[in-house]
């Protein structure tokens, strides 16, 4: 190959290397490149600056023909490397069985060559494979000789990927402290700017994940904070979209709902081009905090679109369900939710919802079951949230169960384990749980004093439903199809007769108001006459246990 050809394709390797994507496209693409060597190269390279750009479609087209042109001309390698990436581009398209087929692809061009780093990232994408289907044994194997590899042929990015794979294995594990060091090794790699921004994004998002997974939410809000601001010097969508989501989390667990609410829907859009199952995920986050928010339909909105694009519904839509009085509903959802969730930590997060559910469905016994699995995940993995967590799920169990003095005792430990860890949201939610306890157990006057600090304390994040609920009134079930507690007062007194007028008077409403109620109610219950409403009243309770 001569000199001159080559330098043709400069402009645009030097346009990638200082990340002007742009550039580097357009210079990829207008390059006059003269053999298949160069236009195989040249595809490549557009490949990459498209994949930063967001423009996955235009990425996955030029992959795929600079996948050929290396393939023809017999570079395995380049073949082999460009068959993973497509693995990659085909699984953000939420596509696993194209996915698949390309990754087979790479195994075969990769299979004579394994001292090399495409091979190393062959066998990192196989360990992360066994590590998501849960053989953690096999994908232990596999990333720690991919950092070897690293280390042998002086990758410092297959080495700090590999290090973040083998410590996410082992805080699986239960070695929480030994993953741990082997991601912040990773981080360090990225901290000295040895790294590509792939790699760096990467190693960022895992440690990240990690911290949430575990619950030490200091350092996650610590290193999100960090990853956002080099994510902003890199002007693609995946990486301060991801970024965004991890923030998200972070405000929705300090308390700040309506920022949080914000952060995610800019994720929703940044993600919609690039990276189908992270969009998803971030409509799912918006949806769970517009439930939290006591807005049920636009957390409805918010729940489909992520089911639209590749979400599977799990434990927000499952509460949402619940917050509906859709207790069958949520029940399904949640018994999904179990089945597909087989790692410790990943179980822990589903079965609180899922002793929530069950207990609002009457199945004691099988509450119990899931709190026993809950506690045994807590002792393997003892960090404080997941005590906290296994401590205010039993808690609200032994409280249904009419042990008062049992649930008083559990949940004013757990307050102190959410108090310390400065969660306002679950602090108020077991501040209710208290307050009911408390009264259960004869004490009225610490039954107030519970109810008005979690009314408070919901009042002052936003989750106004919450604090409704919180009010220490007698325990109610949550109401059917969706309806607010102003929505059910107008149903009850069409029930009983009364005309729009009538009910503007009694609830010192104007007639327009009411007007407005009826036609929501309309809507949400599935009827068209105020003798249908009538009989949806009766038939869910709403004139004899509410009135």
């Amino acid at each position: 190959m001569s000199n001159e050809p080559t330098d043709r394709l400069g402009p645009a390797r030097q346009a990638l290397g200082r990340h002007d994507w742009d550039g580097a496209f357009e210079a990829a693409r207008r390059a006059d490149v003269s053999s298949p060597e160069l236009e195989a190269d040249r595809s490549d390279l557009m490949a990459d600056a498209a994949w930063w750009l967001g423009r996955l479609d235009d990425c996955i087209e030029a992959r795929e023909r600079a996948y050929r042109l290396y393939e023809e001309l017999g570079n395995s390698r380049r073949a082999g490397q460009c068959a993973i990436w497509l693995y990659e581009h085909h699984a953000f398209k939420a596509a696993p069985a194209m996915a698949g087929a390309w990754l087979r692809r790479a195994r075969r061009a990769l299979a004579s060559d394994p001292e090399c780093v495409e091979h190393g990232a062959l066998l990192l994408r196989e360990a992360e494979a066994a590590h998501g289907s849960g053989d953690l044994d096999a994908a232990f194997t596999l990333a720690t000789a991919v950092v070897a590899l690293g280390r042998t042929l002086r990758s410092a990015d297959l080495e700090a990927e590999a290090l973040q794979t083998v410590g996410r294995i082992l805080v699986d594990r239960g070695a929480i402290a030994e993953g741990f060091g082997h991601l912040d090794e990773a981080m360090l790699l990225a901290v000295e700017g040895r790294l590509g921004p792939y790699a760096t994004g990467k190693v960022y998002c895992s440690l990240i994940s990690a911290c949430e997974e575990v619950g030490d939410f200091d350092r996650a809000a610590e290193w999100t904070e960090t990853s956002m601001k080099w994510a902003t010097g890199h002007p693609f969508a995946i990486f301060p979209g991801i970024c965004r989501i991890h923030r998200a989390v972070v405000l929705k667990r300090r308390g700040s709902l309506a920022e949080a609410e914000r952060e995610a829907e800019r994720a929703c859009q940044e993600l919609l081009g690039s990276h189908l199952a992270n969009s998803a995920a971030a409509y799912a986050e918006v949806g769970d905090i517009r439930r939290r928010l006591g807005q049920l339909d636009r957390a409805e909105e918010a729940f489909a679109r992520s089911q639209e694009l590749a979400g599977q519904p799990c434990g927000g839509l499952a509460l949402l369900r619940l917050a509906q009085g859709r207790v069958d509903v949520a029940r399904t959802i949640i018994n999904g939710c179990a089945r597909a969730v087989r790692n410790p930590l990943g179980r822990a997060g589903v079965l609180p919802v899922y002793v929530h559910i069950t207990i609002a469905a009457g199945d004691l016994p099988e509450a119990r079951t899931a709190l026993e699995e809950l506690d045994g995940i807590a002792a393997a993995f003892p960090t404080p949230v997941l005590r906290a967590t296994a401590a205010s799920t039993r808690g609200r169990l032994e409280l249904a169960e009419g042990d008062a003095a049992a649930a008083v005792a559990t949940l004013q430990d757990a307050l102190e384990r959410w108090v310390a860890l400065e969660v306002p949201y679950e602090i108020a939610t077991v501040q209710t749980l208290l307050g009911q306890a408390l009264r259960l157990n004869g004490d009225r006057d610490g039954a107030a004093e519970a109810f008005a600090a979690a009314t408070r304390l919901f009042d002052q994040i936003g989750a106004h439903l919450d604090a409704e609920q919180s009010s220490g009134g007698p325990t109610r079930s949550p109401l059917p199809a969706g309806l607010t507690e102003r929505e059910a007062e107008v149903l009850r007194l069409i029930a009983t007769g009364l005309t729009n007028n009538e009910i503007a008077a009694a609830l010192y409403l104007s007639t327009k108001t009411v007007s407005r109620h009826l036609s929501n109610i309309f809507t949400k219950i599935g009827v068209t006459s105020r003798a249908a409403a009538t009989a949806f009243a009766f038939e869910h309770q709403l004139v004899e246990s509410r009135r």
